[in-house]
């Protein structure tokens, strides 16, 4: 792969999560609509934009394959619950002066991923990464003595991406792809709910005018314009490179939650996300180690030799 491609992919992974990063500046835009309004808006508007867009690129061969999969077709349906508790948490946490508490939902993510493949999947872990779960679990402790109870809004959300995460993978769907079959699901309930509220004349969305509807329309571009830049991103530069920027999303939805919405950070809390950090340097540092020392093996393992000779491949061929 050429530098220039490897490049695109970088800057295709610094967009796609710096925007799921900013996105906390974005939902109290959306005031005076509700939170479960917002979330029915996402959910008609991303399947309007990603339907455009599968127009767009023309890709409609795998609509029949999972039709006809009636086991995959039933875990995107669980897929589209999950992500919908996961979407309505997160709106609900912003717009209610809780963006730090779900920034640190993504940054105990990997660690809750982790701990699913261990008591789900039956996976086994590396020394490193078995003290970094450990600490994990001491830091949701301790800030449950800083708040003065669990974390909940964390836990749901971490618990929730971590669990959309897995069904999306026994799925195998493609981004765009995945979330039009979800948003497709969620479509229905969403509009009944947005006709309900426009008849009993509770519908921000036909009462504050034409700036605010096209805010709540644009929903959608929000949810999948990441999602199409994650997916470029994807295919051109390394897992473990992703793996690192991943970090960025909850760093910028802390610093928004600190510095532009001015939340409360007491020790206890500071105490807390620190060990929550420290346990991702520890899951990094492994994850980099790993990568070395595999490549390390694959290149020093000698390449065998065809047992018959092989026709050289015309250069106009390649």
């Amino acid at each position: 792969m050429s530098k220039g491609e490897r490049r695109t992919g970088l800057v295709n992974g610094f967009a796609a999560y710096g925007m799921w990063g900013l996105v906390p500046l974005f939902w109290p835009l959306l005031k005076p609509a509700g939170s479960v309004e917002i979330l029915a808006h996402r959910m008609v508007w991303s399947l309007a934009f990603v339907a455009v867009a599968l127009v767009f690129v023309r890709r409609w061969a795998w609509v029949g394959e999972l039709l006809r999969q009636p086991r995959r077709l039933a875990l995107v349906a669980v897929a589209a619950a999950v992500i919908t508790v996961n979407w309505g948490v997160y709106i609900w946490s912003v717009n209610a002066g809780h963006v730090v508490e779900a920034s640190l939902g993504y940054f105990i993510n990997p660690l809750v991923t982790i701990a699913m493949g261990v008591l789900l999947l039956k996976e086994r872990l590396r020394p490193a990464q078995w003290a970094a779960v450990g600490v994990g679990f001491a830091a949701v402790a301790v800030l449950t003595v800083g708040y003065g109870q669990p974390p909940w809004i964390s836990l749901v959300l971490a618990f929730s991406f971590a669990t959309y995460g897995l069904v999306k993978k026994k799925v195998n769907l493609g981004g765009i792809e995945s979330l039009a079959a979800e948003t497709a699901i969620q479509f229905l309930p969403a509009l009944g709910y947005l006709l309900w509220l426009a008849g009993h004349g509770e519908s921000s969305f036909l009462d504050d005018g034409a700036g605010h509807a096209a805010l709540l329309a644009s929903t959608g571009i929000v949810t999948a314009v990441p999602l199409v830049c994650f997916g470029a991103a994807a295919i051109r530069v390394p897992l473990s490179t992703l793996g690192l920027l991943q970090y960025l999303a909850p760093v910028f939805q802390f610093l928004c939650g600190i510095l532009y919405f001015h939340e409360a950070m007491p020790a206890e809390r500071w105490a807390g996300f620190a060990l929550v950090w420290l346990a991702l340097a520890l899951l990094t540092w492994d994850a980099l180690r790993t990568a070395r020392r595999t490549a390390r093996v694959l290149a020093a393992a000698p390449v065998p030799r065809p047992a018959t000779p092989v026709a050289e491949t015309p250069a106009s061929q390649v």
